[in-house]
C-alpha cells in the first residue's frame, strides 16, 4: 500500500512544512498555511503518463556536440497568438493562460483549436460538452479535427490520450484536475503540482504540446503556488476591461522566445477577432479638433503602435489637486507635472489633472512622455492640437527632450497612416531620408511650447 501522510503548505508561496504555524516564514503571510493530505506511491505503483514512447537515459554532451537546430514550431493559424509565442507553439512545450474570469481565455483556446488542421484534444473540467457545442457553433460550426473530453482525472485523460493520439492537447483548467496519486482536493497546492507535473513529463515524452488554463488570484496573479509558474515553458497573461471590447494577450515568460510582444483582439458575438493594425482602434476618428488630445508613438516589443493621449486640466474645486491617470504611471505623471511648473513656469499645483490612455491598454513606454506633456498643455491652455500631429519622446528632469529607442519605426508606422509631422529628441541618429512625413527635432520643452502654444 501507498504511504499516506500529512503536510502543511502556505497557500501563498507553496513553502512546505512538518507542522502549523501561525505566520509563514518564507513570505510572512499569516494563517495561510493549510494541512492537506500528501500520498507518497511506491516505485511499482507509478505508471507513465504516457507509453506512446520509450524512454531514454540522458548523458552528459559537449557544448560542441549538442545539436542546436531550432525548435520545432506548429502554427496556430492565429497571426496575434503566434507573435506572442514568437512563431508557433513548440513542439513537446507547456503554455500556462491566465486571466481575469469572463475575459475569454476558454474562447480564445477553443477558437484556436477549430482553426487548427490536425488533430486536437479539447479536456474542459469546467463546462459541459453541450456547453462547448454551443459556443464552438458560434465561433466555427464546422471542424472535424476538434474533439472534446470532460473529465477532470489525469488518470482518464491519458487513456484517452493514448488512444485518440492528438497533436496538441488544451485543458481548461490546470485547478480542476486531480490525479489519484494524491489524496487532495482540486486545486489544492499538492493537486496542481502534481497533475503539472504529469502534463510536463507527457509534452517532453512525445513532443505533444500542452496548452492549460490558469485561474488568477484576486491579485491578478495564477492561482496555486509560483512554482507553477516555473515549471512550465510559458506564460501568457490575457488581459483587458470587461467594458471594453479589446482584449490584450502579454507573455509573461517564454523559453522560446521574447516576452515583449503584444496581441491584440476584439470580443464580437462570434469570438475574438485579431486586430492586426491596432493603432486603427486605438485612435478615435473624430471630426472636430477638441484641446487636451494627443497622439503618442509608442513600441510594444518590435511592434509600433500610434495610441491617443487624453488630458483634462481645470482649477481644483476642492483644497488639494486631485491628480489621476488610467493607463498611465500616476507617479510618473506627478513628476511631468513637476517638470513643467519648474521649467517652463506652468503653475499647475492648484489645478486638477487627470490623464487617460485611450482603448483600455496601459502604457509604461517612456516615449509617450512628450504626447503626455502636449496634452496637458492643450487642456491647459484650451488651445487643440492638430490633428496630424504625433509625438515620441521622453522627458528629462532637466526639461530635456531625451531620445527614445527604435525611432524609425516609430516615423515609419506614423507616416503609414498618414501624419504630417512628427516630434522627436534632436539626439535621435535618424538615418530616414525623403520621408512624407516633417521630422521635428526638439531639445527642450520650451520648444515644444513654442510650437504648440
Amino acid at each position: 500500500m501507498a504511504k499516506v501522510k500529512t503536510t502543511f503548505f502556505c497557500q501563498s508561496c507553496a513553502n512546505q512544512y512538518s507542522k502549523w504555524q501561525g505566520q509563514c516564514t518564507s513570505c510572512k503571510a499569516w494563517n495561510t498555511i493549510v494541512e492537506e493530505l500528501v500520498q507518497t506511491p511506491e516505485k511499482n505503483d507509478w505508471k507513465a503518463p504516457t507509453t506512446l514512447m520509450v524512454k531514454q537515459v540522458s548523458k552528459p554532451l559537449q557544448l560542441k556536440d549538442i545539436d542546436n537546430t531550432h525548435e520545432n514550431r506548429v502554427s496556430t493559424f492565429d497571426t496575434e497568438l503566434n507573435r506572442v509565442l514568437g512563431g508557433g507553439v513548440v513542439l513537446g512545450s507547456v503554455t500556462l493562460l491566465g486571466g481575469e474570469p469572463g475575459i475569454g481565455k476558454s474562447t480564445l483556446l477553443l477558437q484556436v483549436s477549430l482553426k487548427l488542421p490536425y488533430k486536437v484534444l479539447y479536456v474542459s473540467g469546467e463546462e459541459s460538452q453541450k456547453q462547448i457545442k454551443m459556443r464552438a457553433e458560434r465561433i466555427n460550426p464546422e471542424n472535424d479535427n476538434c474533439y472534446i473530453l470532460t473529465e477532470t482525472k489525469t488518470q482518464h485523460i491519458f487513456k484517452q490520450i493514448e488512444s485518440l493520439e492528438p497533436n496538441i492537447v488544451i485543458i481548461d483548467s490546470i485547478q480542476t484536475l486531480h490525479s489519484d496519486y494524491i489524496e487532495a482536493s482540486s486545486g489544492s497546492i499538492s493537486q496542481i503540482k502534481q497533475c503539472t507535473t504529469e502534463l510536463i513529463k507527457f509534452a517532453k515524452e512525445t513532443a505533444t504540446p500542452v496548452l492549460l488554463i490558469g485561474h488568477i488570484t484576486k491579485d491578478g496573479h495564477i492561482a496555486g503556488p509560483k512554482i507553477l509558474e516555473h515549471m512550465v515553458d510559458t506564460v501568457l497573461q490575457f488581459e483587458g476591461d470587461r467594458n471594453h471590447v479589446f482584449r490584450i494577450l502579454r507573455a509573461h515568460k517564454n523559453r522560446f522566445g521574447s516576452t515583449n510582444e503584444l496581441g491584440i483582439y476584439e470580443m464580437l458575438g462570434s469570438g475574438l477577432r485579431e486586430v492586426n493594425n491596432p493603432s486603427e482602434i486605438l485612435i478615435s476618428k473624430k471630426s472636430e479638433t477638441l484641446s487636451g488630445n494627443a497622439i503618442a508613438a509608442t513600441l510594444e516589443g518590435v511592434r509600433p503602435l500610434m495610441i491617443e493621449v487624453q488630458a483634462l486640466v481645470s482649477t481644483a474645486v476642492y483644497g488639494t489637486p486631485q491628480r489621476s491617470a488610467t493607463g498611465f504611471n500616476a507617479k510618473r505623471l506627478n513628476m511631468l507635472l513637476a517638470v513643467l511648473e519648474k521649467r517652463a513656469g506652468f503653475r499647475l499645483a492648484t489645478k486638477d489633472v487627470f490623464l487617460n490612455i485611450t482603448g483600455g491598454i496601459t502604457v509604461d513606454d517612456p516615449a509617450i512622455d512628450l504626447a503626455v506633456i502636449a496634452a496637458i498643455l492643450s487642456s491647459n491652455e484650451d488651445v487643440a492640437l492638430q490633428k496630424d500631429f504625433c509625438f515620441a519622446a521622453e522627458i528629462g528632469l532637466s526639461g530635456e527632450i531625451r531620445p527614445v529607442q527604435k525611432v524609425e519605426q516609430r516615423i515609419l508606422e506614423a507616416q503609414k497612416l498618414g501624419f504630417s509631422t512628427i516630434f522627436v529628441s534632436k539626439y535621435n541618429k535618424i538615418a530616414l531620408k525623403d520621408t512624407a512625413i516633417q521630422i521635428k527635432l526638439i531639445a527642450k520643452i520650451e520648444d515644444l511650447i513654442k510650437v504648440l502654444v
